[in-house]
């Protein structure tokens, strides 16, 4: 699982010019199941996805983001195991590696 932060490298103005294309972008990761959650951070400079897969088949669709397209924002990824979850989460519980 990963844990994806985006850092806003160019003014909100530009941003928000191209959030409904990122939007539908956004839309179609949770359609093919790979978005798990998603939103901005606080203060807004960014945003989070937590995403699922393969990294190599997520940076791909990283760089296929509006955003990433007008180099408006940074992409850092993090992979962690869910070994642990809260009640209702256990579906994405992974076992630890061997």
């Amino acid at each position: 699982m990963f844990v994806v932060t985006l850092s806003y490298t160019a003014p909100l103005s530009e941003v928000d010019a191209l959030l409904p294309q990122h939007v539908r972008w956004l839309e179609q990761g949770y359609a093919d199941g790979v978005f798990l959650a998603s939103g901005r951070k606080v203060p807004r400079d960014g945003g989070i996805i937590l995403a699922c897969g393969e990294r190599a088949a997520l940076e791909q669709r990283l760089a296929a983001d509006p955003f990433a397209i007008a180099a408006l924002a940074r992409y850092d990824i993090s992979e962690f195991i869910p070994s642990m979850t809260a009640p209702g989460l256990d579906s994405l519980r992974q076992p630890p590696a061997a």
